[in-house]
């Protein structure tokens, strides 16, 4: 039997995603049980297992593309999903190193993953669909990291507790790896139609000369960086309204979707986004009030999320782009911005650190740099054709 339908696919490639978010973010929040089950205390060492999944990020998303080219994409996503169900052995890890290595190398399946959605999505769906397909795509790790932050309890209540509901994503994410094994990897006749010839070759070192993809990860690193920020620094300086953003941010990714489908341009949704992302990081960093914070939690979520089917749209629309080019340019989209993010966060933590425990200055320099999403709109190529033309 073979799997050709491709929403089918699709929804493989969805669900795949849900889970592993769903066993990543489990995973962090059990993560003080898991240490206390092998009696680590140390601070350090849990910061350690952060660095190293920081780490598979970069190193993953960066080398997706080398991996896709040498065995197609149909196996390297076999991997990625295989390199996720590594994280069953993280609720039973006996020691240290086996915890950092289950984590590391879970996160650096979920790495090359994000990068494979694009090629997929550009090898089975017409261009007209693909705008949608990315926007489902995007709010994946949104939808696993809403289940567990409102289903968790509930979950642990029905398998028995938190150690068997890893197993349990874990399991399920074989099963997806095992059916994707069956998906016969040949585009429909429409898409083949579409994509009409391939040109030459584009390689890392095409990408990293290529202008774009330094300016398209520019403008997405600032956002990226907030956000990671978001749920690692601010919970400690006592703002805790990540789970409005969360689940607004859904709600902003399907009304991006269903936006984009019917409004071709790209640019000034992500400009217009980018706006109110600034106002409203800075209403969420600096107020005292918390009906405030909060009003500005799901206002925020909304407009990260609401720009991202157009943002992902834009290298699908490119003249001559391919599978071969869109996974490098993804992959190239990807590590820059995790590695500013990074960076980011290291200068965050110092900032605190020379402040005497003051956030004012992080908060500043964080709120200043999600301004790179309406900077960065002025920078990139308007890709959708206006219905009047």
């Amino acid at each position: 039997m073979n799997i050709t339908h491709k929403y089918l696919v699709e929804g493989l490639v969805f669900t795949s995603y849900v889970l592993f978010a769903m066993a990543w973010v489990g995973g962090t929040a059990s993560m003080s049980n898991i240490m206390a089950s092998m009696h680590i205390d140390s601070l350090a060492s849990a910061s350690f297992i952060s660095g190293a999944v920081t780490l598979a990020k970069i190193v993953g998303t960066f080398g997706a593309a080398y991996l896709a080219v040498k065995v197609g994409v149909k196996y390297a996503f076999l991997f990625a999903s295989l390199l996720i169900v590594v994280g069953i052995v993280t609720p039973y890890a006996t020691h240290y190193e086996l915890l950092l290595a289950s984590r590391f190398l879970m996160g650096l399946g979920g790495a090359f993953m994000i990068v494979y959605f694009n090629p997929i999505v550009m090898q089975w769906f017409a261009p007209a669909e693909r705008p949608l397909i990315n926007g489902l795509n995007a709010v994946a790790f949104n939808v696993g990291t809403a289940i567990v932050l409102w289903g968790m309890t509930s979950i642990n209540d029905i398998t028995g507790g938190w150690k068997s509901s890893l197993v349990l994503f874990s399991l399920a994410s074989l099963v997806l790896a095992i059916l994707w094994m069956l998906v016969k990897f040949d585009a429909p006749a429409e898409v083949k139609h579409a994509a009409g010839s391939e040109p030459t070759e584009y390689g890392y070192m095409d990408g990293l000369k290529d202008k774009f993809n330094w300016l398209y990860a520019f403008t997405y690193s600032g956002l990226l960086s907030f956000y990671i920020c978001l749920f690692t620094f601010y919970p400690q300086a006592g703002i805790s309204q990540s789970k409005w953003v969360i689940g607004f941010g859904i709600i902003g990714t399907i009304a991006g979707m269903l936006y984009s489908r019917k409004n071709p341009m790209r640019l000034p949704i992500i400009r217009l986004s980018g706006l109110i992302i600034f106002i409203t990081v800075l209403g969420l960093s600096f107020s005292s009030q918390p009906w405030l914070q909060i009003l500005c939690a799901m206002v925020l979520g909304f407009f990260i999320f609401f720009p991202i089917t157009a943002l992902v749209s834009i290298p699908h629309e490119l003249p001559q782009m391919t599978g071969q080019k869109i996974t490098v340019v993804f992959s190239l989209f990807w590590s820059i911005s995790y590695l500013v993010s990074t960076i980011v966060l290291w200068v965050f933590g110092k900032l605190v650190d020379m402040s005497d425990g003051s956030y004012t200055s992080s908060f500043l320099m964080i709120t200043l740099l999600t301004g790179t999403v309406f900077v960065g709109s002025y920078f990139l190529p308007e890709t959708g054709k206006s219905k009047e033309s």
